[in-house]
């Protein structure tokens, strides 16, 4: 299903008065909720093609764009669940393709230097099977490789008011970090992290048909201007070792992945 996402810079200092005026009109994720800090960290490996074209598709504002990634969450060994996931942006509307495996599958994915065949995964659903062919077909035909993992803790709302067919969604997105070039191992690492933004939080406003009319006021109090906001981008340009306007030598993209079978 489409949904959109509307984003906004929001100074930390805002934080608790955000709350509590999300409050009446939300609830705290279940998921969230049952972490001893009332957040969880999410971790994503972007894929680039060897021209860095998902990160100039986005920071020139081409409206059809695409982005490719592995995400899992907090900490994990192999028998946790991540998602290969595709996010296609058409005009305004997201369409999101997620595969649900384990770890250990998606690190069977990418051995040896290589994309090894989808037959590697066993016990996987129809859709993830389905899902995993549409993410490998983005990597093999246009030689996409892992360029940045980024991280950050998430606290997230849903309306009070169930509005099944709009599905809102309002997260808060903290202290974000990354690491270039990582390996598909490194997804659960802490090493080489580099604190990407400062003094600022990201608010996203996910839904399917209605912007909620109570964050109308909200944002007006903050003083919010919507603007994009890409994680991926910002990630990027903070990187020191990451030239978005160079090109990747194709050649050497095995030394990204995994290189010994464990």
């Amino acid at each position: 299903m489409l949904r959109y996402e509307f984003k906004y810079y929001v100074p930390e200092n805002k934080l608790e008065l955000l709350r509590k005026m999300l409050r009446p009109f939300t609830y705290l994720d279940a998921f969230a909720d049952s972490q001893p800090k009332k957040e969880y960290t999410v971790r994503s490996i972007y894929f680039d093609t060897p021209d860095f074209e998902c990160y100039h598709t986005k920071v020139e504002g081409i409206k059809n764009r695409l982005k490719v990634r592995l995400r899992g969450y907090n900490t994990g060994d192999e028998k946790s669940t991540v998602f290969l996931e595709l996010k296609k942006k058409y005009e305004n509307p997201l369409l999101k393709q997620r595969a649900k495996i384990t770890y250990k599958q998606a690190k069977k994915l990418f051995l040896n230097g290589e994309i090894n065949n989808i037959n590697v995964l066993e016990d996987v659903s129809e859709q993830a099977r389905e899902n995993t062919s549409r993410f490998y077909y983005q990597l093999l035909s246009r030689k996409m490789r892992p360029v940045v993992l980024v991280v950050y803790e998430r606290e997230p709302y849903l309306g009070l008011v169930d509005i099944p067919e709009n599905k809102l969604r309002i997260t808060i997105d903290k202290n974000l970090r990354s690491t270039a070039y990582p390996k598909i191992k490194e997804l659960y690492t802490n090493e080489r992290v580099v604190s990407v933004m400062r003094n600022h939080f990201i608010l996203e406003i996910k839904y399917n048909k209605r912007f909620p009319a109570f964050m109308r006021p909200v944002i007006q109090t903050l003083g919010l201007k919507k603007e994009p906001a890409s994680k991926y981008c910002l990630s990027i340009d903070r990187q020191n070792r990451i030239d978005p306007y160079s090109r990747f030598d194709t050649f050497t993209f095995g030394r990204f992945f995994d290189s010994r079978r464990k």
